[in-house]
């Protein structure tokens, strides 16, 4: 602080403060940095009359935007209202100290008492705390809980946390996850709000500095060990610590616990992991400002704020991370990120944008599902009826084309993914997709010939129709399309018109049913009516108002000249349900899916057991990715 500071801060405090308190204070632009790291209250302001007159103090001649108290490997940020409410305190002290001396002392230790004493007098007292702003704000602020609640986050984390639950607000549920981290639900009157407390929220001071300490050595490159090194710089700081005490310290965390808090802040997505530890969260997003936002969550079916942010530090160590993942440029010349990564075993796409296209950097984090989804899993959950599921299983097998719709969000990505293992075991399949979402290397795993290849979105790599044409060259069998929505669609259209494939071909637009699809495909991305006519089935998926995914209405293509289609299942009675046209003979689908030989009754039977077949396996549990596979080996 300054030297008139300084000067006032001494003046004003007593000897017995000055022995509780070791805090020293500096600053850093508008920043008031409080170094509590000697001192036995560490600094925490909510409870510390001590180290409240310390910072106020510092406050008396110099306003701050925020406060930052640094204790030992942890971090309290004050900012918004109780970084105003420090500041209205140090002007309040230094306007009222000529008047009176021992209210300007209180407003050093006890803010909100000594707007209260002022505010309940008349005269000058009662007009400076007006004027400073300490009465409005200790008028809204409550106790000091709320008042002086910091955001609190490791010294070695790029992420802070809102200390405490929200004011007035209703406890829901507890979340409790394997990894250590629990969630709250919280119902506010306005919203719920998602409030995490992660694993580590409340270190020890022993465990902070072991932290601390350890991560120190990661960054010195001191430790060896890959993946295990965070584990062994937590081992080798507590056992010198003990060594040095005589015994072990036994009182804290683990060391395993204390070396994944370590990992997840230095190699892994530090709170992103504790996120999407909830199987029932989807979606995290970051809004730009970033350290001015809380992350929003979407659970289920409701989006509600959390109690997380990121730093500025976070933010830019995201960009870089993703950059560098992604090999994409991500910058005011190239402003928007399409990117995959692995948070918590779930596959996760990562979308972002930066200036000009925003005021900073903003993401979205999607999660897939740890399980790859499969038409028995489909079945089971009621996005598919078990006839529904057999025909698109059929259709897949026997080499239709078929496109899945519906908005974002309703789940376009899960059925395509879910339909790769009803192609027989002995097709070839290339998918085509620029963010690895779809299941290529548990297909893989289970023996499947899946070839993956990668579109960029940047001059020089490989574009969509690129793609394309590679994936027709890479071997004839099946092609699928992760999502059409540019010239590759001509490219597509035409290799399926011409018959430059044998097997099926899949993949997902946006569109809203058939019609849409067609005018979609056709009017805006260039396909010829003639070519488009090849499409067989055109599947639409929908969200619910209470947030379920599923498929609104199977429909084939009569005649794509003339747009013309017809449901042969829908949901016209409320249940997905077969509208006859297939019962009666009368679909041009029949002709598609029927082989050489097979006569209508014969191909009715094959759906038939098919529908027997999926839902038995629904019934039963057989839904994961290994059982699918090995029943369609055998059907093979």
């Amino acid at each position: 602080m300054d030297a008139i500071s300084h000067t006032l801060s001494t003046v004003l405090r007593t000897d017995e403060a000055r022995q509780a308190c070791a805090c020293t204070t500096s600053f850093d632009g508008e920043t008031l940095v409080v170094d509590s790291s000697d001192c036995q209250e560490r600094g925490e302001l909510q409870t510390s009359p001590d180290c409240r007159e310390t910072v106020v103090g510092a406050l008396t001649e110099r306003d701050a935007d925020l406060v930052r108290v640094e204790a030992r490997g942890i971090e309290r940020c004050y900012e918004a209202d109780a970084a105003a409410l420090l500041v209205a305190a140090g002007r309040f002290a230094e306007t009222v100290r000529h008047r009176e001396q021992r209210l300007a002392s209180r407003a050093l230790r006890d803010p909100l008492g000594a707007a209260r004493e002022s505010t309940g007098r008349a005269g000058a007292v009662a007009d400076i705390a007006a004027e400073t702003g300490l009465a409005a704000l200790a008028d809204r602020a409550g106790g000091y809980d709320t008042a002086l609640a910091p955001l609190v986050g490791l010294s070695i984390s790029d992420w802070r946390v809102e200390a405490g639950p929200p004011p007035a607000g209703e406890l829901l549920e507890v979340r409790e996850f394997e990894t250590g981290d629990t969630a709250r639900i919280y119902d506010t009157g306005e919203t719920r709000r998602y409030v995490l407390t992660p694993l580590g929220r409340t270190l020890s001071v022993p465990d902070a500095a072991v932290l601390s300490t350890a991560y120190q050595r990661l960054a010195d490159g001191l430790v060896d060990g890959g993946d295990r090194a965070p584990r062994r710089a937590v081992r080798q700081v507590v056992d010198e610590r003990a060594g040095a005490r005589g015994k072990a310290d036994n009182s804290g965390l683990s060391v395993p616990e204390l070396g994944r808090i370590l990992a997840r802040h230095t190699q892994g997505h530090g709170l992103l992991e504790a996120l999407f530890s909830d199987p029932d969260l989807s979606d995290v997003f970051v809004t730009a400002p970033a350290p001015e936002n809380t992350l929003r969550v979407r659970v289920g079916d409701r989006t509600m704020p959390t109690n997380v942010r990121l730093t500025e530090r976070g933010v830019d160590a995201f960009a870089s991370r993703y950059r560098r993942e992604s090999g994409r440029g991500f910058s005011r010349a190239n402003p928007t990120l399409d990117a995959a990564t692995t948070i918590d075993d779930r596959r996760v796409r990562v979308a972002g944008v930066t200036e000009p296209a925003s005021d900073g950097v903003a993401f979205a984090f999607r999660a897939h599902d740890r399980e790859v989804w499969t038409l028995p899993a489909l079945v089971a959950n009621d996005t598919l009826t078990p006839r529904a599921a057999a025909l698109l299983s059929l259709a897949v097998e026997r080499g239709g084309a078929m496109l899945i719709a519906g908005p974002r969000g309703a789940g376009k990505t899960t059925l395509l993914g879910a339909l790769l293992p009803e192609l027989p075991s002995t097709v070839r399949t290339v998918v085509v997709e620029d963010a690895p979402e779809l299941p290529v290397t548990p297909l893989q795993q289970q023996g499947r010939d899946v070839q993956a290849l990668r579109v960029a979105t940047e001059e020089g790599e490989l574009s969509a129709t690129a793609a394309v044409r590679t994936a027709l060259r890479l071997g004839d069998g099946a092609l699928v399309v992760g999502e059409i929505r540019g010239t590759e669609a001509q490219s597509l259209y035409e290799a399926m018109r011409v018959g430059a494939n044998s097997e099926a071909v899949l993949g997902t637009v946006h569109g809203d049913g058939a019609a849409a699809v067609y005018d979609r495909v056709v009017d805006d991305l260039g396909v010829p009516p003639s070519s488009f006519g090849v499409t067989d089935l055109v599947v639409t998926l929908e969200r619910t108002a209470a947030g379920e995914r599923r498929v609104r209405a199977i429909e084939e293509v009569l005649d794509g000249q003339v747009a013309d289609f017809a449901a042969v299942f829908d949901r016209e009675t409320g249940d997905l349900a077969p509208t006859g046209r297939i019962d009666r003979g009368n679909a041009r689908l029949l002709t598609t899916l029927s082989q050489p030989g097979e006569s209508y009754a014969d191909l009715r039977t094959a759906l038939a057991e098919r529908t027997d077949r999926l839902a038995h396996a629904a019934d039963a549990g057989r839904t994961d990715l290994a059982a699918v596979t090995e029943r369609c080996v055998e059907h093979t």
